[in-house]
């Protein structure tokens, strides 16, 4: 019994020195590191503003550009590619969500794109609905909004640079 102990114990203690302190994955760290975007190419950075006390409007968004996964963007996190120059679609969903969000951008070579997701009103009217009517009630408001101009969970807002890296300085890029 005693050896079990040890070696449960040697077990957290190595596992306890790969966990990481996060530090330099803000993006001012990472965009120094690797540079800017190469000849022909444009970035393009997802991000999702970091939530303080409790709110309902949240959403763990997926996003996909072109058809390929950038990652799961929650509150406090960032995402970035880079991307030929040129049209690209966005897409945008949430786990259970009954519907998606779909963009489509033009990125300009040699330049950082930054985009705000931020839950969209039909995803705060559907959490709402279900935390205060159950599955009747995110059933009901589902149908109900289903005719939104936007279906999706998310709203993609396009910032400015100043505002983008405000708000990046506090935030960590998706694992």
């Amino acid at each position: 019994m005693l050896r079990w102990g040890a070696l449960v114990l040697a077990a957290g203690v190595m596992l306890a020195g790969c966990v990481s302190d996060r530090v330099g994955t803000d993006f001012a760290s990472v965009s120094k590191k690797i540079g800017p975007p190469r000849a022909g190419h444009s970035r393009v950075v997802f991000l999702q503003d970091k939530r303080n006390g409790l709110s309902m409007a949240i959403c763990a968004c997926e996003v996909k550009l072109d058809g390929a996964p950038l990652g799961k963007i929650v509150a406090g996190k960032y995402a970035y590619a880079d991307l030929p120059a040129g049209r690209h679609d966005v897409l945008v969903t949430e786990a259970l969500f009954p519907g998606d969000t779909k963009r489509q951008i033009v990125m300009e070579a040699g330049r950082t794109h930054f985009y705000l997701i931020k839950s969209s009103a039909r995803h705060d009217a559907t959490t709402g609905a279900a935390v205060l009517g159950g599955l009747a009630g995110l059933a009901v408001v589902s149908v109900a909004t289903a005719g939104e101009a936007n279906p999706g969970p998310g709203e993609i807002v396009a910032l400015d640079e100043a505002t983008a890296r405000t708000k990046l300085a506090e935030l960590q890029a998706v694992e």
